[in-house]
């Protein structure tokens, strides 16, 4: 078995054949996690949620209402986190995570005063996420950009179990997460960015495999990425710590379904 720790199948890239997609996981021995990422998306990843595709919800840091205008946004944002709507989804059985949650800096608002409120902003809703995901006693699936140092201070003062998704920081990040006890999910922006040296040093108890599909997608892979991408990530990490696809799939099969509790 196979674990995607982290998908968007619920993504309107999927509309065309996701049944498909699913029958195929289904067939190959694959599990998914859903990740919400706003109030729309997150009851959608329940409705999709079956044997084989598992859901989280939560709001992610892009999706807060802010001054910053994207080039690309079409999702629906929202001005604070409807605590009490997110903790009725998260009431769900096929729910096994809060997320996705976290800081992302990549993008700010121009002047200083704007910059501050948009950080402050969603230090204040990543802390409220997490007060909920205590409360519901469900791990959390962490989205870090540019963000490292407030992250691993905010997630110092708590003491909740969780997955960095698309980890890219360094080695010393990872050094500050492992104390933290957070696992680290691995996917194919290690095609993109050099992480050899991070992914050296997570040891493979601490690691999740994952896509972000319909993103991320490998090199001679089709565009539009989905979890089958994972067998490359597999073959690309086991080239780097020098260890067999079979260890890498036993060990982060396990990582996955104890954390998730699936």
């Amino acid at each position: 078995m196979i674990i995607d720790t982290h998908a968007h199948l619920n993504f309107l890239e999927f509309d065309n054949d996701r049944e498909e997609l699913i029958k195929k996981l289904i067939e190959n021995n694959y599990q998914v996690i859903n990740i919400g990422t706003n109030k729309e998306s997150s009851k959608k990843c329940i409705s999709l949620a079956r044997n084989c595709v598992y859901a989280s919800v939560g709001l992610h840091p892009l999706n807060i209402q802010s001054t910053l205008k994207l080039k690309d946004d079409f999702d629906k944002k929202e001005d604070d986190f409807d605590y009490n709507y997110y903790k009725e989804l998260s009431q769900d059985k096929n729910v096994v995570a809060i997320g996705e949650i976290g800081l992302d800096y990549w993008y700010r608002p121009k002047g200083k005063a704007k910059r501050e409120e948009y950080v402050n902003k969603q230090k204040e809703i990543f802390e409220k996420q997490l007060d909920l995901a205590k409360e519901v006693n469900l791990p959390i699936v962490v989205h870090c950009r540019n963000a490292f140092d407030d992250l691993i201070d905010i997630l110092s003062r708590k003491n909740i179990p969780g997955v960095i998704h698309c980890f890219t920081g360094n080695k010393d990040n990872v050094e500050s997460l492992l104390e933290l006890g957070y696992f680290f999910g691995i996917n194919g922006i290690i095609f993109k960015v050099n992480l050899d040296d991070s992914i050296r040093e997570i040891p493979l108890e601490k690691m999740l495999l994952e896509t972000d599909c319909p993103y991320l997608s490998p090199p001679n892979f089709e565009e539009r990425n989905n979890p089958f991408s994972i067998e490359l990530i597999i073959d690309e990490i086991s080239k780097i710590k020098g260890i067999s696809r079979e260890e890498i799939i036993e060990k982060t099969t396990q990582n996955a379904k104890n954390l998730f509790r699936i």
